[in-house]
């Protein structure tokens, strides 16, 4: 069975850096993808970067080009997907999900195709 399990979130003032990290439990197979997501109360889970079993990344919004940088480890059926955020604004204040496609599947902003989900972690980001 795939688990996801995020930790790194916190509280953190505007400027400021945290890194992310996911660690997906028996996930094996290719390709694949996995993600971060974000989401305010209100809106709708937003995919914004995601790095697939090629090693290529993908950012969705262009706020976070060049401050979000995605990368994975892997040992095993093991993987573990960091989010290093650098300079960090209050709009970046959400729970922050990592998600997994189903082996087989490459990366897409269609959030539908990701099954496997973490439980979300905190990021609040103070002026």
């Amino acid at each position: 069975l795939v688990q996801l399990v995020e930790s790194g979130g916190g509280s953190v003032q505007a400027g400021g850096s945290l890194r992310l990290s996911c660690v997906a439990y028996q996930y094996a197979g290719s390709p694949y993808c996995l993600g971060w997501f974000r989401q305010v109360p209100g809106e709708a889970r937003e995919p914004f970067a995601q790095i697939d079993s090629m090693g290529k990344t993908t950012y969705y919004p262009t706020s976070v080009k060049g401050r979000f940088t995605i990368t994975v480890t892997q040992e095993g059926a093991r993987k573990t997907v960091y989010l290093d955020m650098n300079s960090l604004t209050p709009d970046d204040t959400a729970v922050y999900y990592c998600g997994a496609t189903r082996p087989g599947s490459w990366c897409s902003p269609r959030t539908e195709i990701f099954p496997y989900w973490g439980r979300g972690t905190q990021v609040t980001v103070t002026s």
